[in-house]
């Protein structure tokens, strides 16, 4: 590793990310032999109004700061004329302004890892829109911003709003895997057993990956939409049209970048049983399930779904971490490899590309499955 360049580390912890900046620091002591944490602490107090401010409680002055900020944990709340408030999105990114306001400019470097972009999915124009994610980073980066991470960007070319300035699109595809042959080790992973499935055209390039990485042939729905009317916020689905091989028999994983309700993805899921595939499994980097998990508990029970793997990236209400069919995929150390190789003007290119760490866990599963079978 090469010496720094932009200060002493310092790792700040939006409210609502404590527990995640807390195991990524623990990672960092870990790997420095270090007694003291980098991370420093902050508050946004607010006044009965729901106005606030931020505080930094710790000189960041020539530091290489690292913001964690997840935009959509709504397990965090305030007081608002007496009444308990769910931070929004909007609060949360306001939040953020107001830490990056509270340094004053003395940071030697400030980078963010946004791990699910605040308006990531108001990227483009149809119409008289406005176009939310790309003001937001233009502001970031007018702030003093200089680096962002997000993970599984919804659509990754948002960049082109900010291009002189690092952003980086991550894809946790390495512990999606890395989680699904550790809990159904009995998974065989080849063209014979296995399809990778995309929901609907815009997951392609990710499924593309996972497909030409493991081996197996991909399948996709196409989602025939009623433009002809708006039911919260977006184009009712009419119905789902499949285009792949034949799925009987096989084990299918569908690949997304977000559970929202879950009514799509289950919707795929049955029409992955209907034309014969064993088990159905899902992979998700962000898991919101905004109409809550009886929908889910459902499913399974009915048998359309076997396990829903998403990642610790975002808010997961207690509840979700006690279903048997969910599965957290612990992304803290990833993170503090990004982190780590950052601070010291590394490249970050092998975290990236898990190509090859793929391809060892692959072996060394095939390795686990013929000795079991012998």
């Amino acid at each position: 590793m090469k010496e720094p360049l932009f200060g002493d580390l310092c790792v700040i912890a939006m409210p609502g990310c404590e527990e995640f900046a807390e195991r990524v620091d623990s990672y960092l002591k870990e790997w420095h032999r270090r007694n003291e944490s980098y991370l420093v602490p902050v508050s946004c107090p607010r006044f009965g109004t729901g106005e606030a401010k931020g505080v930094i409680n710790h000189s960041v002055r020539g530091y290489d700061i690292y913001i964690i900020c997840d935009v959509f944990n709504y397990g965090v709340t305030y007081k608002m004329y007496g009444q308990t408030v769910p931070m929004s999105p909007d609060d949360h990114f306001a939040d953020l302004k107001r830490i990056i306001a509270a340094t004053a400019g003395k940071a030697k470097r400030l980078s963010l890892i946004m791990p699910m972009l605040y308006e990531g999915r108001q990227h483009k124009r149809s119409g008289r829109e406005s176009l939310d994610c790309s003001l937001m980073l233009q502001e970031l980066v007018q702030m003093g911003v200089s680096n962002i991470l997000t993970f599984d960007a919804h659509d990754a070319r948002v960049q082109n709003a900010i291009p002189l300035t690092g952003f980086d699109d991550v894809r946790p595809a390495y512990q999606m895997i890395k989680a699904l042959v550790r809990h159904v080790p009995d998974i065989t992973i080849d063209k014979d057993h296995l399809m990778i499935i995309s929901p609907d055209e815009g997951a392609m390039p990710r499924c593309i990956f996972y497909g030409q990485t493991l081996g197996v042939d991909i399948g996709m729905f196409y989602k025939r939409r009623d433009f002809s009317q708006v039911v919260n916020g977006v184009n009712p689905i009419v119905a789902h049209e499949y285009l792949g091989q034949d799925l009987n028999g096989k084990d299918a994983i569908i690949i997304d970048d977000m559970i929202a309700s879950g009514t799509s993805l289950l919707k795929v899921a049955a029409h992955l049983k209907e034309r014969g595939a064993k088990r159905v499994f899902a992979f998700t980097t962000f898991g919101l399930f905004t109409s809550g998990l009886e929908l889910f508990d459902k499913a399974v029970s009915d048998g359309l779904i076997e396990k829903i793997f998403t990642t610790n990236l975002v808010y997961r209400p207690a509840e979700l971490r006690t279903r048997d069919w969910y599965v957290e995929v612990n992304m803290c150390k990833y993170v503090a490899y990004l982190v780590e190789n950052l601070h010291h003007d590394e490249s970050i290119s092998n975290l990236l590309n898990p190509s090859d760490r793929i391809s060892n866990l692959m072996q060394k599963h095939l390795a686990e499955v013929a000795s079991r079978e012998k």
